[in-house]
């Protein structure tokens, strides 16, 4: 049997990088998948393709930073498959890299309109419906920079470790009905974003590969593995973690 068989979930920001690599094993695994994303036509590429190899997904636009978008989303998969059992927030940016004095307002509210309010929209209304389904899983994607400072992207590393203690509160909240909120801590993963990263300075990718142990930057498909691994009943025992998935990054 599959190990996400029977399940449905939906993925923010699953048309590219992390997200998409998550919604592809977990069709593979046997989840109906909801890809949604801001970008249409990638968003219903990565859908058209699952359907393509067998799985079964439906594309659907979201700004996560939109309450009605992210209710509309719920709504749609419940209309669709009848109810919902896993969520991962995906999605996310970076935003400026300045320090915290030099931060306008603007460009602070852009960084936790996404990945603070995304994750607290989308919780919100998908948390009564994982109740009905009587177990339910929520994946929060933080990021090392949830965990620990650096150098760079104040706003991130804020939004971050705002993600990083809302899903320890959500997992003692939703303990007791059976729902599991967990957080991801990836490293430095090849994703687009990335790799425009790489391709604008051509050192970067060797300046993360000496901040990792093991020495190379991570692969979404990694990333994608362990976050199936959350989602499933394997974990039964797992909620309120912080795990890094960063090869040694934060273990410094």
């Amino acid at each position: 049997m599959k190990r996400l068989e029977g399940k449905v979930a939906i993925i923010t920001g699953s048309s590219e990088g992390m997200g998409k690599a998550t919604a592809e094993l977990f069709a593979k695994e046997g989840a109906k998948v909801a890809i949604t994303s801001r970008t249409e036509e990638n968003g219903k590429k990565v859908a058209q393709e699952i359907n393509d190899n067998g799985g079964e997904a439906i594309y659907i636009k979201l700004d996560v930073s939109k309450e009605e978008d992210c209710k509309n989303v719920v709504e749609k998969v419940i209309e669709k498959w009848g109810k919902l059992d896993i969520l991962v927030n995906n999605a996310g940016v970076t935003g400026v890299d300045k320090p915290t004095h030099e931060i306008s307002l603007e460009e602070w509210n852009f960084v936790f309109d996404i990945d603070v309010k995304g994750v607290f929209f989308m919780t919100k209304h998908a948390v009564p419906h994982l109740k009905k389904s009587g177990k339910g899983y929520i994946i929060n994607f933080s990021s090392i920079y949830g965990l620990v400072g650096s150098h760079e992207l104040t706003v991130y590393h804020a939004a971050k470790g705002a993600v990083t203690l809302l899903t320890k509160k959500d997992a003692i909240t939703y303990g007791p009905d059976n729902i599991r909120v967990n957080s991801v801590h990836p490293g430095t993963i090849l994703t687009p974003l990335v790799q425009k990263l790489i391709d604008e300075d051509p050192e970067y990718k060797e300046k993360q590969r000496a901040k990792h142990p093991i020495g190379r930057v991570g692969k979404p498909e990694e990333v994608a593995n362990l976050v199936l691994f959350l989602a499933s009943d394997e974990s039964s025992f797992i909620t309120g973690a912080s795990i890094p998935i960063d090869r040694g990054y934060t273990a410094q």
